[in-house]
């Protein structure tokens, strides 16, 4: 069953994913395509540029397009980050893996832009080159016009997006398969009527499938408080005054306190919590609380499978992104990095 879920059809609902691709493509200004690991398209292109889709419409052209979708993908499952990349025709183009625990499960080929800082092109690879350079040019100058229309993007520019994307479609990703995952375990389990589907109500009383997601995440939140609250931990505050503070932080691991919130807890005005805080650790009650959920992060990247935006939720960072630059910022590596380095110890 799992071997299915690695196809991308199985995840996601395509109409729905096609209808964000169609938003991120407009957003963005790049052309946006998905493809399975085996190169195949599983979406139709999202803004697909005028100049690329007369290319892609002449037969001694489309080829090469098919070329360069095929190499860029195995480039960025190769390099696990997305690649960026020059067409047979110097144009842009990104490929970005869709992995799951390490498995390749498709890309999103996204570009079709040229560059304004055309001097930072010279470090990326043509990955296909013409065997008919006459032809292409022929060809070039018969559609010098829509090609001279194409969006224009520095470098930078295409950077920072190739990377949000990256991090938006496969956080997307492993929340489909947590979902499903979770759905088809309940489908499986004695909460199956006779006919196999899910009955709810003799799972959980009280609950529908309308609110799975909010089962699922009271599932995950239990498993990873039980595993931090088995392992042995010094605490560094032993000042009577602040435990309640102290206590209620370790007993909701998913919530992001604020001072003030910890002063009402201990029955302080803010100020006097911080000073006595402070004094305390040597540290300010901000600081303190983002080093002790880094500590907890790692714990469960050490010891646990857990996709590192599970990690984050489960530690109540808003969004991954911030938890990988706040992870950074008290380890000088990212949580992958950290994982990855940790599991092979």
């Amino acid at each position: 069953m799992f071997r299915e879920y690695l196809q991308l059809n199985k995840i996601l609902d395509l109409q729905k994913w096609k209808r964000l691709q169609d938003s991120l493509a407009s957003v963005t200004k790049l052309a946006i395509l998905t493809v399975d690991y085996k190169g195949n398209p599983v979406t139709s292109h999202s803004s697909c540029q005028s100049f690329c889709n007369s290319v892609r419409k002449d037969p001694e052209l489309l080829p090469y397009c098919q070329k360069c979708d095929s190499r860029g993908g195995l480039e960025a499952v190769r390099l696990n980050e997305p690649y960026i990349y020059l067409c047979h025709f110097n144009i842009i183009d990104i490929a970005i893996p869709i992995t799951i625990d390490g498995k390749y499960i498709g890309a999103v080929m996204a570009g079709q832009v040229k560059l304004s800082d055309s001097d930072k092109s010279r470090g990326l690879e043509q990955i296909v080159v013409s065997q008919d350079p006459h032809m292409h040019e022929t060809k070039l100058e018969m559609l010098r016009s829509s090609y001279d229309q194409l969006p224009v993007m520095t470098y930078e520019e295409i950077v920072t997006i190739s990377n949000m994307l990256s991090l938006l479609c496969n956080y997307i990703v492993e929340e489909a398969l947590d979902k499903n995952l979770l759905i088809e375990m309940f489908s499986q389990s004695s909460g199956s009527d006779q006919n196999g589907k899910l009955n709810l109500s003799a799972i959980l009383p009280g609950y529908s499938i309308r609110n799975i997601e909010s089962i699922k995440r009271e599932m995950t939140n239990a498993i990873a408080d039980a595993y931090l609250s088995s392992s042995p931990e010094e605490r560094e505050i032993t000042n009577p005054v602040l435990q309640p503070a102290l206590d209620y932080i370790h007993t909701h691991k998913s919530e992001q306190v604020t001072l003030k919130q910890a002063a009402e807890l201990c029955h302080l005005s803010p100020s006097y919590f911080s000073r006595l805080f402070a004094k305390e650790t040597s540290e300010n009650f901000t600081v303190y609380l983002a080093r002790l959920k880094i500590k907890w992060a790692k714990k469960l990247l050490e010891a646990t499978d857990m996709p590192i935006s599970q990690i984050s939720d489960e530690l109540g960072f808003n969004e991954s992104g911030y938890f990988i630059k706040t992870f950074k910022k008290y380890e000088d590596i990212t949580p992958a990095v950290y994982r990855k380095y940790m599991q092979k110890q």
